[in-house]
């Protein structure tokens, strides 16, 4: 389990950074309205949920690698539910723009998702 989460590691760190500079540069120069949550916020749980989902597939499939996919389909569900959770008290707060809030959360969430996505495929198909 430690060489592919150092593999993983050493590509998802600098990914992770490039992106948060990114969105940290845009809405700190270009975006007006009020946010719920900063870019470290919506990062933090960004990167934790990432790295968490790829710990428990590494695990899952050294253990039982057949049930690998069904485990990110589970995961990836689990971590939908999380984003909706994360997200509710922006949306329920009158003085925040809803809309800038949710962009600044979904466009990240679905890179990231992206990102893990590509790493379950490739950790699936070596079994096989």
């Amino acid at each position: 389990m430690g060489k592919p989460l150092l593999n993983f590691l050493k590509v998802f760190l600098p990914f992770s950074l490039i992106l948060f500079i990114i969105q940290f540069l845009v809405i700190s120069n270009f975006i007006e309205a009020s946010l719920y949550y900063g870019t470290l916020a919506n990062y933090a749980f960004h990167i934790f949920a990432t790295l968490l989902i790829y710990t428990l597939l590494l695990y899952i499939n050294l253990n039982f690698s057949d049930k690998t996919g069904f485990a990110f389909m589970g995961l990836g569900l689990l971590k939908m539910v999380s984003a909706v959770l994360f997200l509710l008290p922006a949306l329920l707060d009158d003085e925040v723009s809803v809309f800038a809030q949710v962009i600044a959360f979904f466009v990240p969430y679905f890179i990231f998702l992206i990102f893990e996505t590509t790493f379950a495929v490739k950790l699936i198909n070596h079994n096989k």
